[in-house]
């Protein structure tokens, strides 16, 4: 799944191409990848407003549009989204295309249709759950260590699985929770709770040293992940744990370990991450 690395990616990829562009047409060839409100609503609602500016907030893309309406689109496990000439052909599992005034089109490809379209105000998608309300921007300079264990410190979940809940961080998936506690040197499967506030201070480092280098590198491509114009990021090739389980640690040597934590595939070293 596509974590904040490489959501941020895609966002400024795409911002100078999409901001101050009118959305003149929508083609929605996939009905049920809206999720709020019916999808008929949605086309009338996104149609002719204009793009005044592309953020993101955790793993979610924020199209803002006129008079105060947001699009918002979550890539699940496998969304693409990318600009295209329009007389370019459809590749399989385009599920929606956007046509803006320039002609280009925006268009979402999703083979296992994770992901979702949202339109509607902010306070209106948090009203219907149509988006949950997120935690702390890691990579933010508000984003503190005292923060961090007070959060953590609310519950005995595994510290792995705490990483992961979007309502304590946002945007930390799979890949930077691995990456994160082993530049921190913490188990992923201790209870969060037990960290002392120096582990929690090199977490909190860690989480931010993770993310950004990751996005300077544009992201991790270790499945579908592609960036706004298809390409691949690089990171995947420098990360330290996550997919190299029973490889060497590149710290001490020793074989990583594999085990499951919040349905998740976890990697870690015995010997490092005491």
């Amino acid at each position: 799944m596509p974590e904040l690395p490489e959501v941020e990616t895609v966002a400024a990829g795409l911002r100078p191409h999409l901001v101050g562009r009118r959305i003149v047409r929508v083609d929605l060839r996939f009905p049920t990848i809206v999720r709020h409100p019916e999808p008929e609503q949605f086309v009338d609602g996104v149609t002719g407003r204009v793009v005044e500016a592309l953020t993101r907030r955790g793993k979610y893309l924020l199209f803002h549009l006129t008079d105060g309406y947001l699009m918002v689109i979550h890539l699940g496990m496998t969304g693409h989204l990318q600009l295209f000439e329009p007389d370019s052909d459809f590749a399989p599992h385009v599920h929606a295309a956007f046509l803006l005034d320039d002609g280009k089109q925006l268009r979402y490809r999703d083979v296992r249709r994770f992901g979702r379209l949202l339109f509607g105000t902010e306070d209106e998608l948090l009203a219907h759950r149509a988006i949950p309300r997120l935690g702390p921007e890691p990579i933010d300079d508000a984003f503190t260590a005292t923060d961090l264990y007070r959060r953590l410190h609310a519950r005995r979940a595994p510290l792995k699985a705490l990483l992961l809940d979007q309502a304590v961080v946002a945007g930390v998936g799979n890949i930077y929770a691995d990456e994160s506690c082993f530049r921190a040197r913490v188990r992923p499967d201790r209870p969060g709770s037990s960290l002392s506030r120096p582990a929690v201070r090199r977490l909190r480092e860690a989480l931010q040293e993770s993310l950004t280098t990751a996005i300077a590198n544009r992201g991790s491509s270790v499945d579908s992940y592609r960036d706004a114009f298809g390409e691949r990021g690089s990171q995947q090739e420098r990360l330290l744990v996550y997919g190299r389980g029973g490889q060497p640690c590149a710290t001490c040597g020793r074989p990583l370990s594999t085990i499951r934590l919040a349905g998740r595939t976890t990697v870690f070293c015995r010997r490092c991450q005491r």
